[in-house]
């Protein structure tokens, strides 16, 4: 928990963009899976980059943890209470990072007025989200190239109260 208590959280820049990039690939391709490494590879083949990256990016709020100037966690706000991304660096995972991001996404979420945050969580992601107070809303398979993938569909409604099973 210690990584956690030293970690600020704090709204991203396009100057972050390859970090969360880096984050991402790393908690997919080395972070604790229960998925094949074929599936991994199929998922993230490489840190994302381009265009299309970028432009995905802009559309949404992202929040970055920052542990001694290195960003190790990000999350995303999209359109309509979408929680895009939710990545931890593998070094980090289970040190409460997570958990503090996401206490920062859903006071920005009930800042705009939405009462509702929904996601489609990994099978990594979804104890932190149900710990969170989402609740699964759908199971699902989704195929990426020739690799097929269970996750789950999650919902969390939210008032200005702490709905959240977290000590706050």
């Amino acid at each position: 928990m210690q990584i956690a208590k030293r970690t600020a959280i704090r709204e991203a820049t396009a100057d972050d963009y390859g970090a969360i990039a880096d984050v991402m690939f790393n908690a997919v391709r080395y972070g604790r899976s229960e998925y094949t490494e074929e599936q991994r590879r199929a998922w993230v083949p490489q840190p994302p980059s381009g265009r299309g990256w970028v432009a995905r990016l802009d559309s949404q709020t992202i929040l970055v943890a920052m542990n001694s100037k290195r960003v190790i966690g990000f999350m995303s706000l999209a359109a309509n209470g979408y929680i895009d991304f939710a990545y931890i660096q593998p070094s980090a995972q289970g040190t409460g990072v997570f958990r503090r991001i996401y206490q920062s996404i859903e006071k920005l979420a009930l800042n705009n007025g939405v009462a509702r945050l929904w996601v489609h969580a990994s099978l990594m992601a979804q104890p932190g989200f149900a710990t969170m107070g989402f609740a699964i809303t759908k199971r699902e398979v989704v195929d990426v190239g020739e690799q097929s993938f269970a996750r789950f569909e999650m919902e969390k409604r939210i008032t200005n109260l702490c709905s959240c099973k977290c000590s706050k």
